[in-house]
């Protein structure tokens, strides 16, 4: 089984990208934030990982689950 990798959204110069965790390419690069979490939570919820959202200054801003956690977050921000 292939190992379930965390997506990240993370400001680039001009827009914002998807990558996975431990990588070094992005896999989306869009204009905006939101285009970005739309497409990361696709990625995330296929792979059953979850998506860290990064805000302008890199810091970690949001994260939502898509695993089968036994405890999940009530968060539904996203």
């Amino acid at each position: 089984m292939a190992k379930r990798k965390n997506q990240h959204i993370v400001p680039l110069g001009n827009g914002w990208g998807v990558k996975s965790e431990g990588s070094s390419k992005f896999t989306i690069i869009t204009s905006t934030k939101n285009q970005a979490i739309s497409a990361g939570k696709l990625l995330a919820k296929s792979q059953k990982s979850e998506l860290v959202i990064h805000g302008k200054d890199g810091k970690i801003m949001d994260k939502d689950s898509y695993s089968k956690d036994k405890c999940p977050p009530k968060d539904k921000k996203h």
